[in-house]
């Protein structure tokens, strides 16, 4: 946000926002609120121009006694503390480009200058300005004297990378990076470790919200990056010197609040934080241990945080930052009046933050009363995930294991996920499939929790090639192996069919969903292709395996959608 003087011809983009004083590049918030003042001290004014949108971006007031520090009026609050100017200044800047000129150039209303006034050069402290557009770094420091500010990333112990290529469900973005969210180094290194490179477009729309402390509506589609663009904010905005319950977030199944607290404890490794993991069907007098020492981070499933609270356990008093993974899900009857419960626990000024890829009209009652204007995101332009091709085959009921049994011989599988529409029909299936020949695991709701988890943990250690559940495993399950969807039974409403063949293609990647019709469903499936405004094909002879197999997917090949005639030719 603060600009050294440029010549009066140059005229450039700068990317929000750091200061360059002495070829030291200060981009940390507090240091450049420090810096600002000193600055300001020092003979020189700082002025930060309102934006377009009229929002009211920080505005340092210049006064005639240089003794004075610089106040900021944010919101029409006024802060004097230079660390956290510096930190609204940074924060808010994310949304708008500015640009920087020098103040006698010609003006635009939303410009960032440096003001001189009269005071002798050798009084004005030495400022210079890279033109560049750079991102978040601090200058470290060796005993052998500075290094490369870049230099932290050459020890970051790094995941192969993923050459497959990508849709334009998480490539269609306006080209940030995390560097430019102004995030903490440490959480920086946590996010490069666990292999993401660039934020997805629901990260990158919802991120910068998010750290302002603004409510969210967020829809996106299923396997976009709804997690990270949650959990980042999150683990920003806590403070690991506090002792209490800063971020809760909620998720509607015990196997989501695993991989959801996993994805958390691994982004914040670098972090000094505590995450802490709690669902139904586990040992409450651990949750009472956990919670009786340091806890920052809680992620939860609804019943059983709301038992902690009533048994004040958990103390959410603290707590500013709500999240409500899966929101149409928590927001069903499955759930109804546990939520309105649980939020009278938590302070009034909290923040909430929603996120799913489907929307009911228990949503819109949520909003108006629990959040605070919302920033609605929409990124549904299509409801099914571009990289998924969808398929229907007609069989009778007891053609199915036949068919499957095809289905395993012809197709390329690294890993599927077969879905039933009962319990019983999961293990008699399972048993089936395991007297074919085939590896094969189960799991559903009636299972012992103990054995759910090993059940999901193996299968995402690819110690299994097929697993057969319920829809207990539609919600937000994300296993990158998995290329291939079977409806075994077909699903009985287009939101479930929207969840479970959004196991597949994750992360913009490829993969296939086939749907086993019988008579009684044909109905059922035109009704949900019409609701969805999506294709489902009758499967062809030879299904393309540069549609779903990884080693055809690779950078530089063939695009996935030039492959569609060659598939329509063999219906």
């Amino acid at each position: 946000m603060i600009a050294a003087s440029t010549t009066d011809s140059e005229r450039v983009r700068l990317a929000p926002a750091a200061l360059c004083v002495d070829g030291v590049k200060i981009t940390r918030p507090a240091r450049v609120g420090r810096q600002a003042a000193f600055m300001y001290r020092a003979g020189r004014r700082v002025r930060v121009a309102r934006p377009v949108l009229g929002r009211r971006y920080p505005k340092l007031i210049g006064r005639e006694d240089s003794s004075t520090p610089p106040t900021c009026r944010r919101d029409q609050r006024t802060c004097s503390s230079a660390s956290t100017w510096g930190r609204n200044a940074l924060r808010d800047a994310h949304l708008q480009d500015f640009d920087v000129v020098n103040r006698c150039a010609a003006a635009s209303p939303w410009t960032v200058s440096t003001l001189s006034t009269s005071l002798p050069d050798a009084l004005r402290p030495p400022i210079t300005c890279d033109l560049k557009q750079f991102r978040m770094v601090d200058t470290l420091s060796q005993s052998n004297g500075a290094q490369s500010s870049d230099s932290w990333k050459e020890n970051l112990k790094l995941p192969a990378k993923d050459h497959r290529i990508k849709t334009a469900d998480v490539t269609n973005t306006k080209g940030n990076e995390f560097e430019d969210f102004c995030l903490k180094r440490d959480l920086l290194m946590g996010i490069f470790e666990k292999g993401w490179e660039k934020p997805s477009p629901i990260q990158e729309a919802s991120i910068p919200v998010a750290l302002s402390g603004q409510d969210i509506l967020a829809r996106a589609k299923n396997g976009t990056g709804k997690t990270g663009a949650y959990s980042i904010p999150c683990l920003e905005r806590i403070d690991p010197e506090k002792k209490n319950i800063q971020a809760l977030i909620i998720v509607p199944t015990r196997e989501l609040a695993l991989q959801t607290s996993q994805i958390c404890v691994e982004l914040s490794k670098h972090l000094k934080l505590k995450v802490m993991v709690t669902t139904g069907g586990t040992d409450l007098k651990d949750d009472i241990m956990r919670l009786n020492g340091t806890v920052h981070l809680v992620v939860a499933t609804p019943g059983r945080i709301l038992d902690l609270m009533d048994k004040q356990v958990a103390d959410v008093s603290q707590c500013k930052i709500l999240v409500l993974d899966e929101a149409d899900k928590l927001l069903s009857q499955d759930f109804k009046g546990i939520l309105d419960r649980l939020i009278s626990f938590l302070p009034k000024d909290r923040q909430a933050m929603l996120y799913s890829a489907t929307f009911p009209l228990t949503v819109a009652t949520f909003m108006q009363k629990h959040m605070r204007k919302p920033y609605e995101i929409n990124l549904m332009e299509e409801l099914t995930l571009l990289g998924v091709t969808q398929y229907y085959a007609y069989v009778q009921e007891k053609q199915k294991v036949h068919c499957l049994n095809t289905l395993f011989r012809k197709l390329q599988i690294n890993q599927s996920i077969i879905f039933c529409n009962s319990t019983q029909r999961v293990e008699l299936l399972a048993k089936k499939i395991t007297e074919l020949g085939y590896s094969c695991y189960y799991i559903h709701s009636r299972m012992a929790q103990n054995h759910r988890n090993r059940v999901f943990h193996d299968f995402r250690q690819g110690n299994c090639r097929n697993l057969v559940c319920s829809d207990l495993l539609t919600r937000g399950i994300d296993i990158q192996a998995v290329n291939v969807v079977i409806n075994f039974d077909f699903p009985r409403n287009s939101e479930t069919y929207l969840h479970r063949i959004g196991r597949s293609g994750r992360f913009g990647h490829l993969g296939i969903a086939i749907n086993l019709i019988t008579y009684d469903d044909r109905y059922s499936l035109r009704r949900i292709e019409g609701e969805l405004k999506t294709a489902i094909c009758p499967i062809p002879k030879s299904i393309d395996p540069k549609l779903y197999v990884a080693e055809h997917q690779m950078e530089g090949g063939d695009a996935a959608g030039d492959d569609d005639d060659a598939v329509q030719k063999d219906v």
